[in-house]
């Protein structure tokens, strides 16, 4: 097959997956559908674009996004507008207890509950498929803009433009974005565009003939001006398309150098060269002026009225606002541990980022990429190797050292841009994700045309053609089928209510009782890890619920477990989701049919220990808070109990709590957890310090209400200094406090932190580091106490 037929073949397969994929992922369970569809909706019913509120409740059914450039959505919208979408309300219906972000044991992982009896092929339904099968072209645009790069990048290597193209085709998450309501598809599409047109005019420059060096044509303009009007459309659709401005700027100048005339002089006075660099400054703002003046007449309006509405000119203030922030800014070390998730997200991680493919993928993927960043310095140190020996002029003079590097950057432009470009989206999100929880590898898709590029260049650019040929065949048949393989085997089961089973040996117990005349609770069984044995803080046990429905209803009910500590009379821990694992509403059954749910209980780190902890089930409305009440008169019903024992015995409440690689907590002891205001609580933490503390650090523990409300605190600074704390030997430390006499009988977190104080009085609280590396809250809940 020759090489054109090899690209149509990699095309034709990306539409067919692609549109496998948006059939096969059910609506708005793609990220962030939910919120980028109503934007579409509100401009398809002729609205205005809407005005970005700063309060969450307010924000309206397009949260965030409506701080989002709108391109995108006005193609949506054009695309649309001519189907009936009154039902957008009655489908898109959020699930209210849904895991977003988190990979959970008992599924749950559905933004939206889907009605079995919708068509999916008429109102709004059809019009996100619309929607979705349009991205899907965008999406071939990029894979074939992809090939044309990597083609730039080595020429004369078929085998590399190829198999990024491949890659890019065929990489999970990219198929998954591709196949959704997402304006990061316009976005890529237009970024990938924008950089094969820089590509473009470089190679253009380098094979101008001299005749025609500082000579600004009518083709050229209309190159700029092109160039400026694919920036402009990108800018118009994502704010994450920033880095192509530079880009574009750095591209004029190399450009500008390329058509300066040849000097005659061997080592031109440095007058002169001052004044031929002024030059080539000055036709490069010429040329970045043509790219700019289409892009602001495009884009500009857009920056402006976030200004107008904002006072910022990106709207991130307003953006942030509603989707929330990290409680500090992440920290460089903070933003690698979350390096595992990322990569989770770039390769293939489905639904509301909560739907993995399996962990020997992500294995297989990431060792690949490694090899690529390996082999990646391999080609840049051949280029380099071969460019210093062949570089004109000298390294003595100013223009020899301009010379040579711009020589080494227009001989290997595509490359070095594919880089260039890269870093900067990186680099974009990482300025973003130290404020915000977006850790998320899909973000960088922006640049997928270059990062695909500089993957396949690593993996086998290096390589001699032969073995490069059979490692990009390999690789890209790879991805085909994994590509092939991810709606069957992990997208569409994570939506099937009937995947979670009964363990082997497990048996549903009789447990009768019926709510409302409504549901009946059949049976029940209560699964530890170890029949019939003890659990520990920290672990999970199974609860396996069997429903059978007695009459049809109007509410939708949720069902709730809770593992109740006596002391406190409270749940410690909880699990409430619809019927069906999240799937199934109440109002949609009939009587007779029964269910089968299983509930995964997860137990906090600290629960304090000896305890039976009551099991209890029921049901209530997750909009009005009313429970529906059972035939015994309560509205609840007692499944059993789980015995909770701590782990160890060497401290009480033994524990192992991280913090920042500083100090751990081993174990805690309160005393009493059940109090009258106006009396005192008596805390002992036991700390091990796990390195050489340079500073002294100050301890606090705070009775704290919902709304930060605090009714006890207590900050305690050992006597010592915790700078003289041996490593590895565990201090205890005791705290009391003092309850406020006027403190409401409720139930309230008790919290711990560490923190030191700086010379300006600025606070620095430790981080809690997790066992797999990542930094996240600055205080724990160590437990509850009731207040009587």
């Amino acid at each position: 097959m020759t090489e054109r037929r090899w690209l149509t073949l990699i095309l034709i397969l990306f539409l067919l997956l692609g549109t496998v994929y948006a059939v096969v992922t059910p609506a708005f369970e793609a990220s962030d559908e939910l919120w980028h569809y109503p934007m579409i909706r509100h401009l398809a019913d002729g609205n205005p674009l809407p005005v970005q509120v700063f309060d969450p409740a307010l924000a309206g059914p397009w949260k965030q996004e409506a701080s989002q450039p709108p391109l995108y959505y006005y193609l949506g919208a054009a695309l649309t507008f001519w189907i009936e979408t009154s039902d957008m309300e009655e489908v898109l219906r959020e699930n209210p207890h849904v895991d977003n972000g988190l990979i959970t044991e008992d599924g749950n992982i559905n933004l939206v509950v889907h009605d079995p009896a919708a068509n999916p092929w008429q109102g709004t339904l059809l019009a996100v498929r619309v929607v979705r099968l349009a991205s899907v072209l965008m999406g071939a645009v990029t894979v074939y803009l992809t090939y044309r790069i990597a083609g730039a990048a080595l020429p004369g290597r078929p085998e590399i433009a190829l198999g990024a193209a491949a890659v890019n085709a065929f990489m999970p998450m990219f198929l998954f974005i591709s196949g959704a309501v997402n304006n990061d598809n316009l976005a890529i599409m237009l970024s990938s565009l924008a950089l094969f047109q820089m590509i473009a005019l470089v190679t253009a420059g380098l094979q101008q003939d001299s005749e025609e060096q500082g000579k600004l044509t009518g083709r050229q303009i209309a190159a700029w001006l092109m160039l400026g009007v694919v920036v402009g459309l990108a800018l118009l659709t994502k704010e994450g398309t920033l880095g192509l401005i530079p880009m574009a700027w750095g591209t004029c100048f190399v450009v500008s150098w390329l058509e300066r005339p040849s000097s005659s002089q061997k080592s031109p006075s440095l007058s002169a060269t001052l004044r031929w660099l002024l030059g080539i400054f000055l036709q490069s703002l010429l040329y970045f002026a043509l790219v700019l003046l289409p892009a602001l007449l495009i884009a500009g309006w857009w920056y402006w009225r976030n200004v107008e509405l904002y006072g910022d000119w990106l709207g991130w203030n307003a953006f942030i606002a509603v989707l929330g922030q990290r409680a500090h800014p992440a920290s460089v070390l903070q933003l690698w541990g979350e390096r595992h998730g990322f990569l989770m997200a770039y390769w293939g991680l489905f639904g509301g980022v909560n739907v993995p493919m399996s962990s020997w993928v992500y294995t297989v993927l990431n060792t690949l990429l490694v090899i690529a960043v390996i082999g990646f310095a391999v080609v840049l140190l051949r280029a380099l190797r071969t460019w210093f020996p062949s570089t004109r002029g000298d390294w003595r003079s100013l223009r020899g050292i301009v010379d040579n590097l711009l020589g080494f950057v227009a001989n290997h432009f595509a490359l070095i841009a594919a880089l260039l470009f890269s870093a900067a989206v990186v680099f974009g999100l990482i300025r973003w994700a130290t404020t915000t929880w977006s850790s998320q590898g899909r973000l960088v898709f922006t640049a997928i045309s270059a990062l695909t590029t500089l993957f396949m260049v690593g993996l086998a650019g290096w390589m001699p053609r032969p073995a490069a040929r059979w490692t990009t065949g390999i690789v890209g048949l790879f991805f085909l089928l994994l590509a092939t393989a991810a709606p069957f085997l992990w997208i569409r089961p994570a939506y099937q209510s009937d995947r979670y089973r009964l363990a082997e040996g497990v048996k549903l117990q009789g447990t009768e009782a019926i709510f409302g005349d409504q549901m009946r609770l059949r049976s029940a069984a209560i699964e530890t890890a170890e029949p019939g044995t003890a659990v520990e803080p920290g672990s999970a046990f199974w609860v396996h619920l069997d429903w059978e429905v007695l009459a049809p209803t109007t509410r939708d009910w949720s069902v709730f477990v809770h593992a109740v500590d006596p002391v406190l009379g409270r749940p410690i821990a909880q699990r409430d989701m619809y019927l069906g694992q999240g799937l199934i509403l109440t109002s949609w059954l009939e009587p007779g049919q029964r269910l089968n749910n299983s509930y995964y209980v997860q137990l906090p780190q600290t629960a304090v220990a000896p305890a039976e902890l009551q099991i209890v089930t029921g049901l209530y409305d997750v909009a009005t808070g009313e429970r529906l009440p059972a035939s015994s008169g309560s509205d609840l019903v007692e499944l059993g109990t789980v015995s909770l024992e701590t782990g160890g015995e060497e401290f009480p409440n033994q524990t192992s709590v991280n913090f920042e690689d500083k100090f751990e907590l081993v174990g805690f002891l309160v005393e009493p957890r059940s109090i009258l205001a106006g009396d005192t609580i008596d805390l002992t933490l036991y700390l091990r310090p796990l390195t050489e503390i340079d500073r002294d650090y100050t301890v606090f523990a705070q009775v704290v209400d919902e709304d930060t409300t605090r009714w006890a605190s207590s900050d305690v600074a050992p006597p010592e200094g915790t700078s003289r704390w041996a490593v590895d030997e565990t201090q205890a430390l005791p705290l009391s406090l003092d309850l406020a006499p006027d403190t409401p009988a409720d139930v309230f977190p008790l919290i711990v932190g560490i923190y030191t104080q700086d010379g300006e009085g600025n606070f620095n609280r430790l981080q809690i580091k997790t066992p797999d590396g990542r930094l996240t809250d600055d205080f724990l809940e160590l437990a509850r106490i009731r207040v009587e």
